[in-house]
């Protein structure tokens, strides 16, 4: 049976919508802030602007002390609520989605692996040699979603709705594979009490999940719990975010108002993208031009990080898009080009806030100029992407509006989208 909207839309199909509609409106929220942050640096009031990340705010609890400057309550805190939602979105797309089946996830899925792997490879081959340089080979492995629809959605209509579900795909496919990488590579000094602790309340919100709790309240107070002592033990505690969305039960999906899983995306999506992104990006984006030298642009870091990201990123996807349909482990649709898909693959090299969230990660925000740096390469990487994907699409999208319903069925031998 097909799940629908009050507006007779299957349910996948206008979940779809509201979140494309709502990651294309906050990737210009997301510009707005950059710049912003970029022009208060360089400006007479920067120093209101360093006092505004280095704010010190305290909370207390008995012997519980965490005391954080703004930018890393941002960074650790309001960031694990973007995970949180992230997870969730993936979670809903495996479960009744576009990822529900298998054969759906084979083309975005691959070619996600190769738009991590090459832009990887490209930062090490520049950075070889320097150990504290190759802590950052995971900065341009990722995909802005905001960003890339943001860019997609300037083409309307015209752009068809398979092309759209691919991008989406492979970009929430990068976010969980940057999760992946924060647990495995950027985790230091760690406390297996708290460790410890934290899986006990992993249990915890596990439990209340095979129980059918559906209310929001206990897993709320386990998941500041969990925050806490993911913090505490060396892990990222972004992470944390992630281990509640797997909790939250999805409920009766035919009904959103019984499915807390659609309720919390519902809720917490418009507070992502409008407010906790942005903010991120106006805390982390400030590049400091004083006394800047451009050749600083050419030294290892920065250009590893734009190289992978303009050239390694889209190639990646591509050679794994053209590989799978040439020996026919996947199958294009006929509704889209391979010219649009490499479009596509170059708005994948718009990494920005994933990107800036991992050179927080692997530079520690400071030594020896990385922060101004890694900042430079990523938002030039990111803006050479995003101008040559557009660039691409408006040569290569029809004139007039696309058909988005239905979506033709694949048959062997055609040319379009996965």
């Amino acid at each position: 049976m097909t799940v629908s909207t009050q507006s007779g839309e299957p349910a996948p199909k206008a979940s779809f919508r509201e979140f494309f509609k709502l990651e294309s409106t906050g990737g210009l929220l997301l510009f707005v802030a950059a710049v912003l942050a970029m022009l208060l640096k360089n400006s007479p009031w920067s120093g209101w602007y360093a006092d505004v990340l280095t704010l010190p705010i305290q909370f207390r609890a008995g012997d519980l002390n965490l005391d954080k400057p703004l930018v890393l309550w941002v960074n650790d805190g309001l960031m694990a609520i973007f995970f949180l939602l992230v997870t969730l979105e993936i979670k809903r797309e495996i479960l009744i989605g576009h990822l529900s089946k298998p054969s759906d996830l084979i083309l975005p899925g691959v070619a996600a692996v190769g738009g991590m792997a090459l832009p990887a490879a490209i930062f090490v081959l520049f950075n070889w040699g320097n150990a504290d340089d190759l802590h950052g080979w995971a900065i341009p492995t990722t995909t802005d979603i905001a960003f890339s629809l943001g860019v997609l959605a300037l083409f309307g209509t015209r752009v068809p709705l398979p092309l759209k579900i691919f991008l989406m795909t492979l970009a929430v496919l990068d976010d969980l594979g940057a999760i992946i990488v924060i647990a495995l590579f950027y985790t230091d000094n760690l406390s297996w009490v708290s460790l410890m602790f934290a899986l006990l309340v992993s249990v915890g919100l596990l439990t209340l999940n095979r129980l059918g709790v559906h209310r929001f309240a206990p897993y709320f107070w386990l998941g500041a719990i969990l925050w806490v002592s993911v913090l505490k033990s060396g892990v990222h505690a972004t992470l944390a975010g992630v281990i509640v969305a797997c909790a939250i039960p999805l409920g009766n999906a035919d009904d959103e108002n019984a499915s807390p899983l659609k309720q919390l995306i519902h809720i917490l999506h418009p507070w992502v993208a409008f407010a906790i992104l942005p903010l991120f990006a106006f805390l982390n984006a400030g590049i400091d031009f004083e006394d800047f030298n451009p050749s600083r642009m050419f030294t290892a870091v920065p250009i590893g990080i734009a190289l992978g990201l303009l050239i390694g990123k889209p190639l990646g996807v591509m050679a794994c898009v053209w590989l799978l349909v040439r020996f026919r482990l996947a199958i294009l649709r006929e509704s889209i080009t391979m010219q649009q898909l490499w479009g596509v693959a170059f708005l994948c090299g718009i990494g920005f806030t994933m990107s800036l969230f991992l050179g927080a990660l692997a530079f520690q925000e400071g030594g020896a100029g990385y922060t101004r740096a890694d900042r430079l390469g990523i938002i030039l990487g990111s803006l050479a992407s995003g101008v040559v994907g557009y660039l691409i699409l408006r040569r290569a999208l029809p004139r007039t509006a696309s058909a988005e319903a239905p979506v033709p069925k694949p048959q062997e031998g055609d040319s379009g989208s996965g």
